[in-house]
């Protein structure tokens, strides 16, 4: 039965709920007021639910009716939107919004970026995926997402497109309760390798080896960026981090910049990759010209 259930029986119910009668309804959709009336009974019969008591001179809305009349607003406004999605994807737009992320890439900007799209793209769906080293290159080239932004330098892919967005400033940090923090600077190699390294690790099998920016001979490893920072402040070892993630540590005194004998620090370039042939749709590229823009003004 619920087969007979169309969007047609679903709007005439808001209509005639939000005019307050069947006639008021007729007058809004341009039909006859029978029309209205006979469609409100075939609905009714095939809810199997009484959605107006018609006792009084106007028809109200019993609770179950109320509850429906609800969900029909749902309905209804969902159907307005695969219309409106569908027609943009038939002028040219991409379907959905994929892209992986290397989380060394600035959070807030980001962020300030997905959400001006939302306000420039309000249909389009989309997904975001943030995994560090060779994960993104792996989302990639399994189809899962359209394009990707990470440290090409990760994989040194040399069959994809790439273009620079922008270069993440790495810095070796360590607490200040640590006492890697108290040792004279520039900070030796003997004094560094004593220490233990917090590293971030990938099973992605398209990483390369990373063992140059490893000083320590103790290592600990960490599949994410956020937990290596947890660890980080709470004194268990040294690493590098980005600094737009520690800068407010710094100025607040959890954590100390080091300068030391191998590294005081380096760049790391940031890319938008995608396949070769794959172009990027007009709200993938808005996003990608939204984050350019935001980085170059300091956002």
């Amino acid at each position: 039965m619920l087969d007979a259930l169309t969007l047609d029986h679903l709007r005439m119910l808001i209509a005639v709920a939000e005019e307050g009668s069947f006639s008021g309804a007729a007058r809004r959709l341009g039909r006859v007021q029978s029309a209205v009336s006979q469609a409100m009974q075939g609905l009714e019969q095939t809810l199997d639910l009484a959605l107006f008591d018609r006792s009084a001179r106007k028809p109200v809305l019993t609770e179950a009716g109320t509850t429906i009349l609800a969900e029909a607003r749902q309905v209804v406004d969902r159907a307005h939107a695969l219309r409106a999605h569908a027609g943009t994807i038939a002028a040219g737009d991409e379907p959905e919004l994929t892209l992986s992320v290397d989380p060394l890439f600035p959070n807030h900007v980001m962020m300030e970026s997905l959400r001006a799209l939302r306000n420039a793209f309000p249909l389009m769906p989309v997904t975001m995926i943030t995994e560090g080293l060779g994960g993104p290159e792996q989302s990639l080239r399994d189809g899962t997402v359209r394009f990707a932004i990470y440290a090409l330098m990760a994989t040194r892919a040399k069959d994809l497109h790439a273009e620079q967005l922008t270069e993440v400033e790495m810095v070796p940090v360590v607490a200040t309760s640590h006492p890697l923090a108290s040792a004279p600077e520039p900070v030796s190699r003997d004094i560094v390798e004593a220490q233990t390294q917090l590293v971030l690790i990938d099973r992605s099998p398209l990483t390369l080896n990373t063992s140059n920016n490893v000083f320590s001979t103790r290592i600990w490893r960490f599949a994410d960026i956020a937990t290596r920072l947890d660890y980080l402040l709470a004194g268990f070892g040294w690493c590098h981090m980005p600094t737009w993630l520690i800068e407010d540590h710094i100025r607040e005194g959890r954590l100390k910049r080091l300068r030391l004998v191998q590294s005081s620090g380096r760049k790391v370039a940031m890319h938008v990759v995608r396949q070769p042939g794959q172009r990027l749709g007009p709200a993938s590229q808005w996003l990608v010209e939204d984050l350019r823009w935001r980085l170059r003004d300091g956002t």
